[in-house]
């Protein structure tokens, strides 16, 4: 979401690019101080990475496993959202968008009996 590559922040925490996509798809976990860092060379706030968690940590919150949000975010289409999304500035407006994509999610498992697919065929 903000431009850097995993070689680049394993570079800026002294981890391999390897270690990095571990810790984004799960496989290893991250320790307190570790997260710290992290936050701190992707300048942001720790509470980011715990923005709209709640209940099972193994659920994205919508009934879906966590990779298959983590792999929907991997995507060219993913990035571009989330690209996007981030840099709208204004809280309710970001509230009111996510209302409404989730609005149209419903609709289109409604209609399909299932959920939708990534432009990959995820």
């Amino acid at each position: 979401m903000v431009g850097m590559s995993q070689e680049r922040l394993g570079a800026e925490l002294g981890v391999t690019f390897q270690q990095v996509q571990k810790y984004e798809k799960g496989t290893n976990r991250i320790g307190a101080s570790r997260l710290y860092e992290i936050s701190r060379v992707l300048m942001v706030n720790v509470s980011y990475f715990f923005e709209g968690l709640e209940g099972d940590e193994n659920q994205s919150g919508e009934g879906l496993p966590a990779t298959a949000v983590t792999d929907f975010v991997s995507t060219s289409e993913g990035m571009a959202l989330n690209t996007a999304f981030s840099s709208i500035r204004d809280r309710a407006t970001r509230k009111r968008i996510v209302e409404l994509v989730k609005t149209l999610a419903v609709d289109v498992r409604e209609d399909s009996g299932s959920l939708p697919r990534t432009a990959n065929g995820d």
